[in-house]
């Protein structure tokens, strides 16, 4: 491809581009592919000639396209939102255009630079401790690894990355039972062994129970075992209850814990000063992450990392042999040091786009749109007879189940409410997931998605009332 052909086929794709974001709230939401669908109708074989741009373009709308879950309709009400935005999707190009490697200062000192400040703005507007430092990985999986990397470090007075991790004896973790399945992963990963993650109790809004931390951390000391860390979770996936960080940080430090806040979906409504009673507490936290890529309407990826103490992670992860050293290593942050990866996108970039376009007040409305909504849609809820609120909303994740009176068998309520949601799914006009609490099969219906207007909550409510009467009149 030449140049110009460049300049001709991006005019072409940016318009594309602006008529599907239009128009994408027209298309099913999830995608109606079966598995091996587009894997059969791709070629078996890598063109041996040069393909046209025309031919290229052409197969990903007809290919491509049916194959793909639209995570940016408004009607995605599924799992977290993975949202994106006019601004953010502009960086993306710039970003994509510089291709630049941002490993250290010296490779793009804009981005490193702008990356520092970008985690100056957030801290600021989300009101966090103003001892906290970072900076931006991809996802929220990563910096939960490299929280439990460097309390392992701190804990084994960075003896396990000397010799080796055969703690004796072993170091445990405790999470609550709602907690991420990223924290039982980055657990195995880090070394730390599946069986030393304590699975802790959760009170009846399945927020974790500060009393039966207390039990757990107390039962390990007295067989011997090392408590090492605790994750605190802002918002579980499930459900988005929150614990209780300031009961959790007093445990914590009571009994030398290193304190990680998982807020990786509810993080961002710390920019409303009316959702900061979730936070109190944080000034004693060792870590926190969130994702400006689930409501921040920033695109995936982009995941916030803040840390007490930068020079236990640094020393954790840092690492210079001598074809990275540069004279200027000593006065600027070298985020390579900050983390697992080398290689480094430019995500810093987006943020400062969003953050910009939006300003601060414009993210606030949003949000309390979002929660207004939700609230609005759980009164509905809460009005119908046939249907019933199974958890609390301290945000803006409805979990519900549909309930005729005359159904009272769990299992026959578990599977009702199964096939009411592929009833919705599969109408192609709104996205919902489920999950499971206290073994009750719960529709999830998350309200966050960046262009989204309470109409399609309105139409949404409208299409699960129908749904529920065709199969109520089964029953």
């Amino acid at each position: 491809m030449k140049l110009n052909d460049f300049r001709q086929y991006g005019h072409e794709m940016i318009d594309w581009m602006a008529d599907f974001l239009e128009n994408v709230e027209k298309l099913p939401v999830k995608s109606k592919a079966a598995p091996g669908d587009i894997y059969r109708r791709l070629p078996g074989h890598a063109p041996e000639a040069a393909e046209s741009m025309d031919a290229i373009f052409r197969d990903f709308r007809e290919l491509i396209l049916p194959g793909m879950t639209h995570w940016q309709s408004p009607r995605f009400f599924a799992y977290f939102p993975a949202n994106a935005s006019y601004p953010s999707v502009l960086a993306e190009m710039l970003t994509a255009t510089l291709g630049a490697q941002c490993m250290i200062w010296e490779t793009s000192p804009a981005a490193a630079e702008l990356e520092e400040k970008m985690m100056h703005w957030l801290r600021e507007m989300l009101d966090l401790p103003a001892h906290f430092e970072g900076c931006i990985h991809d996802t929220a999986s990563t910096a939960t690894l490299i929280a439990l990397l460097t309390a392992r470090e701190r804990a084994t007075n960075f003896g396990s990355n000397a010799s080796g991790f055969t703690a004796d004896p072993p170091l445990r973790v405790y999470a609550s039972t709602q907690t991420h399945s990223s924290i039982d992963k980055a657990v195995k990963i880090a070394g730390l062994g599946a069986e030393n993650l304590v699975k802790v109790g959760v009170d009846e809004a399945f927020a974790m129970d500060p009393a039966a931390l207390r039990q757990a951390v107390e039962a390990d000391l007295a067989q011997g075992l090392r408590p090492c860390c605790v994750v605190a979770t802002l918002g579980t996936t499930s459900s988005t209850a929150i614990d209780p960080l300031a009961d959790i940080a007093a445990i914590a430090r009571q009994y030398g814990l290193w304190l990680h806040v998982d807020a990786a979906y509810a993080g961002t409504a710390l920019l409303l000063p009316e959702m900061r009673w979730m936070s109190r507490g944080m000034q004693h936290a060792d870590s926190f992450v969130f994702n400006p890529h689930k409501w921040m309407f920033t695109n995936f990826d982009c995941s916030v990392y803040f840390v007490k103490d930068k020079e236990l992670l640094i020393r954790t992860f840092e690492i210079l042999p001598e074809y990275l050293k540069t004279q200027a290593d000593a006065q600027v942050n070298n985020y390579r040091d900050w983390g697992i990866a080398l290689g480094r996108r430019f995500r810093a970039l987006k943020l400062w786009f969003v953050i910009r376009s939006f300003g601060l007040q414009g993210l606030q409305q949003r949000l309390r749109n979002h929660l207004q909504w939700a609230r609005n849609q759980q009164q509905r809820i809460q009005a119908h007879p046939h249907f019933e609120i199974m958890a609390p909303m301290p945000l803006n994740l409805l979990c519900f189940r549909f309930h005729p009176p005359e159904v009272q068998d769990i299992a026959q309520l578990n599977a009702l409410n199964e096939q009411l949601l592929h009833l919705l799914n599969d109408s192609g006009q709104a996205y919902f997931t489920h999950t499971k609490l206290n073994g009750n099969y719960v529709i999830r219906w998350v309200m966050g998605q960046t262009y989204l207007e309470e109409r399609h909550v309105l139409q949404a409510w409208e299409l699960l009332q129908q749904k529920a009467a065709e199969l109520h009149s089964k029953v």
